[in-house]
C-alpha cells in the first residue's frame, strides 16, 4: 500500500532542468519588478503566475497566461465585492470559495481558469483587505507575471520538439517497410498457421506506432507555434509531416496485405509464378519505402543530396491469369500493391 501511494506521488520521468530553471528566472524577476513597481505587498500573486505560467512550449505559455489573468481577474473581483458589501469574516470567506467554484461551472470555464477564480477570491479575502487599490494592484501584478514568464519562456531556449517527430515518423516508415519485406518473405516458402499470426500481430503493431507518430507531429507543431526558432525548423517539420500524411495509408495497406495473406493462404501458394514476382515487388516497394526518409537536419538538403540507390519500383507488375485456387489472395494483393506504389511514387 506504501508502495503504491508512493508511485502516485512520483511521475516515471523528471520535466526538463531547461524548463525548471527558466522557472526560477521567471519567479525571481516576477518578484523583483513586481516589488519594484507595487511596493507594501509581497508579490505573492506575480509569482505563482510565473509557475504555473513556464511550460514545455511558448504556445502553451501564453494559453496558460490568458487562463490564468482571466481567473486571478474573476477571482479578485469577486473577492472585491463580497468583501466590501459582507466583511471578511470566517463563513463569508467561505462563501466567497463555494460561488466562485459555482460560478466557474456556470460559465464552463477551462481547468485552469476555472481553479484559479477561488483560488484568487480566497487569497484575497484572506490576505488582505477588499479594496479597489488593492485589488487593481494584485490584477497587475499577476498579468506582470504572466507576461514575464512568457517572455522568458519564449528569450531563453525556446523548445523545439523536432527529434522526437522525426524519429517516429522514421520508424513507423521503417516498420512498414519491414511489414512489406516479411509479407514478400512468406510468399516464397511454405508457412506455418502460427508464422501467419505472428505477421499478423507484428502488422497491429503499425497502428499504435501511427497514432505515437501523429502525438510527436502535434507536440512539435505545438513547440513551433509562436516560437522564435520556427523559421529554421519549420521546413523540417513540414517534410516530416508530409511523410506521415503518406504513411497513413500504407499502414492500412501493409495491415490488408498481411490479413488477406493469413485468411486466404494455402500450402501450393508459394509455387504460383505470379506470387514469386509480386513477392520480388513487394520487396523494391520496401526499398523504395526507405529512400522516403527524411534527414532532420535539412529538408532541402536531403531533398537537394544525390539518391544513394535508385528507386525500385520503374513499373507496374504485369501478372497472367492464377490458378483459381488463389486468384483472390493475388487480386487482394495486387490491388493494395498498386495503392503502395502510387503512394510511393506519388503517382
Amino acid at each position: 500500500m506504501t508502495v503504491r501511494i508512493t508511485a502516485n506521488l512520483r511521475v516515471s520521468r523528471r520535466i526538463p532542468l531547461l524548463q525548471t530553471l527558466k522557472t526560477s528566472v521567471a519567479v525571481a524577476l516576477a518578484w523583483i519588478i513586481s516589488q519594484w513597481l507595487l511596493p507594501g505587498e509581497l508579490p505573492i500573486f506575480a509569482a505563482m503566475a510565473a509557475i504555473f505560467v513556464v511550460q514545455p512550449s511558448v504556445n502553451q505559455s501564453l494559453g496558460r497566461a490568458l487562463e490564468r489573468s482571466l481567473g486571478v481577474v474573476g477571482g479578485v473581483l469577486v473577492a472585491l465585492a463580497i468583501g466590501l458589501l459582507f466583511g471578511q469574516s470566517s463563513w463569508i470567506v467561505l462563501s466567497a470559495i463555494v460561488l466562485c467554484i459555482l460560478l466557474a461551472w456556470a460559465l464552463k470555464l477551462s481547468p485552469g481558469s476555472a481553479n484559479q477564480i477561488p483560488i484568487s477570491a480566497m487569497l484575497v479575502l484572506t490576505l488582505g483587505a477588499a479594496t479597489p487599490t488593492y485589488a487593481r494592484d494584485r490584477i497587475i501584478e499577476t498579468i506582470l507575471g504572466a507576461a514575464i514568464a512568457v517572455i522568458v519562456n519564449a528569450l531563453i531556449v525556446p523548445p523545439v520538439l523536432l527529434t522526437p517527430a522525426h524519429d517516429a515518423v522514421t520508424r513507423l516508415t521503417l516498420e512498414i517497410a519491414a511489414t512489406f519485406d516479411r509479407v514478400a518473405n512468406a510468399l516464397l516458402s511454405p508457412q506455418k498457421y502460427s508464422d501467419l499470426e505472428s505477421l499478423m500481430i507484428q502488422a497491429r503493431l503499425l497502428r499504435p506506432m501511427l497514432a505515437k507518430a501523429e502525438r510527436a507531429i502535434s507536440q512539435a507543431e505545438e513547440s513551433l507555434t509562436l516560437n522564435p526558432r520556427q523559421a529554421r525548423h519549420r521546413e523540417v517539420l513540414d517534410a516530416d509531416t508530409e511523410l506521415y500524411k503518406r504513411l497513413v495509408p500504407l499502414v492500412t495497406r501493409a495491415l490488408g496485405m498481411t490479413r488477406a495473406l493469413r485468411d486466404h493462404y494455402d500450402d501450393s501458394l508459394h509455387l504460383e509464378p505470379t506470387v514469386q514476382a509480386f513477392s520480388i515487388e513487394l520487396e523494391r516497394a520496401a526499398h523504395d519505402l526507405r529512400l522516403l526518409t527524411v534527414l532532420p537536419e535539412s529538408a532541402a538538403a536531403a531533398s537537394a543530396a544525390p539518391t544513394v540507390e535508385p528507386p525500385a519500383l520503374t513499373a507496374p507488375l504485369m501478372i497472367t491469369t492464377p490458378h483459381p485456387q488463389h486468384w483472390i489472395l493475388i487480386g487482394a494483393l495486387m490491388e493494395d500493391l498498386r495503392r503502395v506504389r502510387e503512394e510511393i511514387t506519388g503517382e
